[in-house]
């Protein structure tokens, strides 16, 4: 049973990106999508567990699949690992964001769109849908 969606949007335009979570009883599903052409670029799973260097902090462990010739890891990584931290949950991502001929300062705006969304979720939902 899904307990609940939230979604979340940061950016306008090509450098838009939409966050949604799906809240289930055994974990989180994360779609970060967003630019020109939101697709499949990279999937995350994201395990909490006590951390090996201090087990009174979590820490998670991950496994990362891209796409080839995608780097959309890069953002679902860190995004699916807080989440597991904060939530105690496991945590899959699925991200793609797509600007044509992208330069450096697209792709920042578009990391730090997505790092705004994650921080809207995390402020206003998550604490909320946890029990």
């Amino acid at each position: 049973m899904i307990n609940r969606q939230i979604t979340h949007t940061a950016g306008e335009g090509k450098h838009r990106v939409q966050l949604q979570a799906t809240f289930t009883e055994e974990g989180i599903i994360l779609t970060i999508l967003g630019g020109e052409k939101p697709h499949i670029g990279a999937m995350v799973l994201a395990e909490p567990r006590p951390s090996l260097a201090d087990p009174a902090l979590t820490s998670c462990t991950t496994t990362v699949v891209p796409r080839l010739g995608h780097k959309d890891d890069e953002i679902a990584r860190p995004l699916a690992e807080e989440l597991a931290r904060r939530s105690g949950q496991p945590v899959v991502a699925v991200a793609g964001l797509h600007v044509e001929k992208a330069q450096k300062e697209d792709i920042d705006l578009l990391v730090k769109h997505a790092r705004e969304a994650m921080a809207e979720l995390l402020r206003n939902s998550l604490i909320k849908l946890l029990p």
